[in-house]
């Protein structure tokens, strides 16, 4: 079987996985329509979105096992059972999160709906609303299994091409502006210059990078996460920026380790896959720039803490391009 053919088959199993995510977020309007505005059908509906996302999942893992087993497809030496393992942690901890979020909400529902006979409206739109909410959770766990397949294949080529830095920026922030809202923050972004002009790059890249940085953030701010884009001479910056606890001394040689996590460390239950900063950070350096962290934690004196992700990327990546 051919690269070409594996790739297919590998893009067949993502497809299937993203069928059975658009059940899971659809489960509200089809088992409504279904049972005649009762919330009866929405959980069997949703794991059967569970399953044929598995089953998705399952195509992809096998086709990573038939790759992992010849040397000469896979770059590293890692064996197929640990990376098929890199796989089944991003799916267990990136979906079963928003998951358990949407379904929380769909069991209320179905108490108040066994209790009185009815379910209000306002319940109807707190299960709405938490669906939009873990939208982006379920779109970058989609993401980050795809990129994580294709940094298999160390020879794949950037889709360079002119992207607006901004825009993407915005989109970002866009999606995770609710999600802030919902946990008490504030995520603001601006880039200088306000006209900040194209960039030669990957865009799908840069959003992917970007969008694991801000998820990244949320997660951990205390009130205020902050974007901020600039550029110089050769290259651009995107710097995410948040209030949070900050960021051990010790732990930050291995932030972008693959798979750690801080719980990793104290061998308590992982929190995550621990393969978002992973991710972006492989992703950065493929499109030539790099991502560095720093991190203050509070002495007990100042009281200040913070962590800043930044991103460097070359503003021209067309490979005839003068460096």
């Amino acid at each position: 079987m051919n690269y070409q053919t594996l790739k297919i088959l590998k893009y067949v199993g993502i497809a299937v996985a993203v069928i059975g995510l658009l059940f899971i977020l659809l489960s509200p309007l089809i088992g409504e329509s279904i049972s005649a505005g009762t919330l009866w059908y929405i959980e069997p509906i949703a794991y059967v979105g569970a399953g044929v996302f598995i089953l998705g999942a399952l195509i992809a893992f096998g086709i990573m096992q038939y790759v992992a087993s010849r040397p000469n497809v896979v770059p590293d030496d890692r064996t197929w059972s640990q990376v098929t393992q890199d796989y089944f942690d991003t799916f267990a901890h990136d979906m079963g999160r928003p998951l358990r979020r949407i379904l929380g909400k769909q069991r209320e529902a179905r108490a108040l709906l066994n209790e009185t006979g009815e379910v209000t409206q306002h319940m109807v739109g707190e299960l709405l609303d938490e669906i939009e909410n873990q939208a982006p959770n379920f779109r970058l766990m989609i993401e980050n299994v795809r990129v994580l397949v294709d940094l298999e294949d160390e020879s794949a080529a950037l889709a360079v091409e002119p992207v607006d830095a901004a825009a993407i920026v915005r989109n970002v922030s866009d999606r995770y502006t609710p999600i802030a809202r919902e946990r008490g923050l504030e995520l603001v972004w601006w880039c200088e210059p306000s006209e900040f002009g194209l960039v030669y790059g990957d865009g799908s890249a840069l959003d992917h990078v970007i969008t694991n940085l801000v998820d990244n953030a949320t997660k951990f701010a205390e009130g205020h996460v902050e974007i901020r884009l600039t550029r110089s001479d050769d290259s651009f910056l995107v710097r995410v920026w948040d209030d949070g606890a900050g960021i051990a001394d010790s732990h930050l040689a291995h932030v972008f380790d693959r798979g750690w996590t801080p719980e990793l460390s104290a061998r308590s239950e992982k929190q995550s896959s621990g393969l978002g900063l992973f991710i972006a950070s492989s992703l950065s350096q493929r499109c030539g720039g790099e991502l560095l962290v720093e991190s203050q934690q509070s002495n007990g004196a100042s009281g200040e803490h913070s962590t800043t992700f930044t991103l460097s990327l070359p503003l021209d990546n067309r490979p005839s391009a003068v460096k």
